[in-house]
């Protein structure tokens, strides 16, 4: 991939652009150049700014960035070539045996409590009837029976859930620390690819917009000359004087009409 022509960066990265971020405002009061966070434009207003222009940000770390996500994919690349190593999870016979122990598990307290519900139902039913049936009492204490399965297979459930939640942690820790645990030169790329996002891109970024809001908001937009009115198909009329303009044609003369009567006319106008 070249990061120089398409700078866009990756999901996987999005958290720790933001994280980084987060970083520089939580500490913006320790920088003279940003101490006027929270005057012109709170950290909220900058945030928001800021990861509206992540594009042009991530792009002047875009080199860093380039190297760094080779670097990851090349050991991913080697991490996924590997065979998985001897008594992993993956060879180890008693796996397929977790998923039945889960079952029981789960089903256990169900059909213990069913049954100690019926037992327990009928049992006291058959005891209003007078006589009652001998097998009433035992099917009372078959009932209490099974309710006492029902609360051990309870307990074990939730002592199985605890455990799986430890478990599950502590796969969870590990994943971290192998995320932190990398290779000295993924780890090098990486930590380069943060310094040049910080100072090159946001703190810049930062900045620009405290100094300015307005540019800094619209610097991805084109920008447009001060006091420019947009032409939208007509203009204005043109009022100016008699003298200005450098050709005036000649005004219109309009006289008023000769009305004069047939006594007044010439010779001509006699009347025969």
């Amino acid at each position: 991939m070249h990061m120089r022509s398409a700078p866009h960066l990756l999901a996987e990265d999005r958290p720790e652009y933001e994280r980084i971020l987060d970083d520089a405002l939580r500490h913006a009061h320790r920088r003279p150049d940003l101490a006027a966070v929270g005057e012109r434009l709170n950290a909220v207003q900058l945030r928001t700014m800021a990861l509206a222009a992540t594009d042009m940000i991530t792009a002047t770390a875009a080199t860093e960035y380039d190297h760094y996500v080779r670097a990851r994919e090349e050991l991913r690349g080697t991490a996924d070539g590997e065979d998985p190593p001897a008594g992993s999870d993956t060879d180890r016979p008693g796996r397929s045996g977790a998923g039945a122990g889960a079952v029981v598990t789960v089903l256990a307290p169900v059909l213990a409590g069913t049954a100690a519900f019926i037992f327990l139902l009928v049992g006291y039913l058959l005891k209003l009837l007078s006589p009652p049936p001998a097998f009433a009492s035992t099917l009372v204490t078959a009932g209490w029976f099974f309710a006492v399965v029902m609360a051990a297979a309870i307990l074990v459930a939730a002592v199985g859930l605890l455990i799986t939640a430890l478990r599950n942690g502590s796969a969870s820790e590990n994943a971290v620390r192998d995320e932190i645990e990398l290779p000295e030169d993924v780890a090098r790329a990486r930590e380069a690819w943060r310094h040049a996002l910080l100072e090159r891109g946001i703190l810049p970024f930062l900045r620009d917009a405290l100094d300015d809001p307005e540019a800094a908001s619209t610097s991805r937009t084109p920008q447009r000359s001060p006091n420019r009115i947009p032409k939208v198909g007509y203009s204005r009329p043109d009022f100016s004087g008699p003298d200005e303009g450098p050709a005036a044609g000649p005004r219109p003369t309009f006289t008023s009409p000769d009305f004069t009567s047939p006594d007044f006319g010439g010779p001509e106008h006699d009347v025969e």
